[in-house]
């Protein structure tokens, strides 16, 4: 006779205590395990970014060293194919470009020197006139006493405030020689030595790593250089429609705004817009209302052609970035380095781009094939 055992009822589980693993893998700990690595990628790339701007007398010399160096590339392959030195190049280049630029430099002195004091003249009288048509509109100026301005303006120049002021313009002109001098040196060694430095940091790779190092090298000179020629095209073209207005409207110092408009041309989006504004200003100083009308005019003309067909032609292959890209590069490069980082942010962010689209692109380190003859 066979007895069944009884059994007693079995209790319902209870919660599992949660492991730490089961924590970490979890959604929510996948979650909090990148949100972990988002933060220390920022915290790394802020103090990076810090170190830089720390550094920035020898750190914008060297960006701007690899930049020009890059665009005077095709010069110094030409002369080196032609059997020239290295050292030979290197120092025609940098010198030719060094007379180039200081010659430039000195006939904008000139200019200056010659047309300063007539500007001045006509830059009190048209002060003079912008203030009395000021106070004729229809705005709450009657309690504003112009001349008491005038007097604290005067007084802040001569304040030990502005004494100051000076001494820290006195300082940033000695870092601003110092890193010049970091320039030229460095350029030099780039202008010389610029492929075998790189070959230097890609000696220890080798197989895929160093087909991508090559890779990365050849797409950034590529992509720095055609954006440096590009815009310098581009910049001459505004400069030279610009200047030429300028000089057929007898307006003061065409030479020198012209020089402006070059260099304001290789900040993308505002800086042909503030060229133009300073023209028209000066323009309106010391011509009146109507050649200043004229002058905005041409501005507005010479920025439309450029933008709409010279540059998409010759920065077709340098600058495929989106407008909103170039805006928040501008934004970036501005805060942090001022107007140098304006001018580097949109260059360094087209390298960017490009250096990661080519990053794994092995058919571009596969030489091209050799056509065959036929029979």
């Amino acid at each position: 006779m066979f007895f069944r055992r009884r059994t007693e009822p079995v209790p319902p589980a209870g919660p599992a205590t949660p492991t730490m693993r089961s924590m970490w893998t979890d959604r929510l700990g996948v979650a909090g395990t990148r949100s972990l690595q988002i933060l220390l990628v920022l915290a790394l790339a802020s103090i990076v970014v810090y170190a830089l701007i720390q550094l920035r007398i020898a750190v914008i010399p060297l960006l701007l060293a690899i930049i020009i160096a890059s665009a005077f590339s095709p010069v110094i392959s030409w002369m080196r194919n032609r059997g020239l030195p290295a050292m030979a190049a290197a120092w025609i280049t940098l010198l030719g470009s060094l007379l180039i630029f200081g010659g430039i430099i000195t006939a904008i002195v000139f200019a200056v020197r010659s047309q300063w004091a007539e500007l001045w003249q006509q830059a009190q009288t048209g002060f003079d006139k912008l203030l009395a048509w000021v106070q004729t509109l229809p705005l709450p100026l009657d309690d504003v006493d112009f001349d008491e301005l005038r007097d604290q303006a005067v007084d802040f120049l001569t304040s030990a405030q502005f004494g100051s002021g000076a001494l820290t313009g006195v300082v940033a002109v000695g870092e601003f020689v110092t890193g010049f001098i970091l320039f030229l040196v460095i350029l030099f060694f780039f202008l010389k030595d610029g492929d075998r430095i790189w070959a230097f940091f890609l000696r220890r790779f080798d197989g895929v790593r160093k087909a991508r190092g090559e890779r990365v090298g050849r797409t950034a000179v590529t992509t720095l250089g055609g954006y440096i020629r590009g815009t310098s095209i581009v910049a001459l073209v505004d400069a030279l429609g610009i200047g030429i207005v300028l000089v057929i409207l007898q307006v003061p110092l065409a030479l020198p705004l012209a020089v402006i408009v070059f260099i304001t041309a290789f900040i993308p989006l505002v800086g042909a817009t503030l060229a133009g504004i300073l023209a028209t200003l000066v323009a309106l100083v010391a011509n009146g209302p109507v050649i200043a009308l004229i002058v905005l005019i041409a501005v507005i003309l010479v920025n439309q052609l450029e933008g709409n067909f010279l540059q998409p032609v010759v920065m077709a292959q340098s600058l495929k970035l989106h407008p909103l890209v170039i805006l928040l590069a501008l934004s970036a490069g501005t805060i942090l380095g001022g107007i140098v980082g304006a001018v580097l942010s949109v260059p360094i962010a087209a390298t960017a781009w490009a250096i990661v689209k080519t990053w794994d692109d092995h058919a571009a380190s596969l030489p091209a094939p050799t056509p065959r003859r036929s029979r």
